[in-house]
């Protein structure tokens, strides 16, 4: 996904702020307007976090709408919703992160699934990070309980699995 947007946007690195701020958040773009989901958000507070002015906004916006690939993209853009990884700690809850080799790599997550079911450990959440979206993709998994570092190694025998931590 984000090949076809920067091919776009490679020309104007401003608008190219606008446009990150728009996926790493998840929203949407209809009828010449901002969204979370359902809640409509202010041009002047995605310019302010995009350090752009609220013209550069309106500008992106306007682009996004008249590319048909653009349109497509942003107007079914949702927020996935928060982790519980800042939280995890206040609620018992366990969090593995791994950091792969390449993201693209398969089985990762369904091998670190595998070793947290055997031992009797349940995933409350996973996140994983797109690796054309994020400079350094990572998986995060809450689990139910807290994980003992123990398990470390295991982890750390998934092919492609470049570092791990538990917290």
């Amino acid at each position: 996904m984000w090949s076809i947007i920067k091919k776009y946007f490679e020309d104007y690195p401003e608008r190219l702020k606008v446009v990150r701020i728009l996926i790493d958040n998840g929203l949407n773009i209809r009828n010449g307007k901002i969204f979370l989901n359902e809640i409509e958000i202010p041009i002047v507070r995605i310019a302010r976090v995009a350090n752009v002015d609220r013209r550069t906004v309106i500008e992106t916006i306007s682009m996004i709408e008249e590319i048909e690939e653009l349109r497509r993209i942003f107007y079914h853009l949702r927020s996935a919703g928060h982790s519980l990884k800042e939280v995890a700690r206040y609620l018992n809850f366990g969090v593995l992160e791994i950091v792969p080799e390449d993201a693209r790599i398969p089985g990762i997550l369904a091998n670190a699934a595998m070793i947290l079911a055997n031992h009797g450990l349940s995933i409350r959440q996973a996140i994983v990070d797109d690796p054309e979206l994020s400079p350094e993709p990572r998986l995060v998994l809450i689990v139910e309980k807290k994980i003992p570092g123990e398990l470390i190694s295991e982890f750390l025998k998934i092919k492609g699995v470049a570092k791990v931590s538990i917290y």
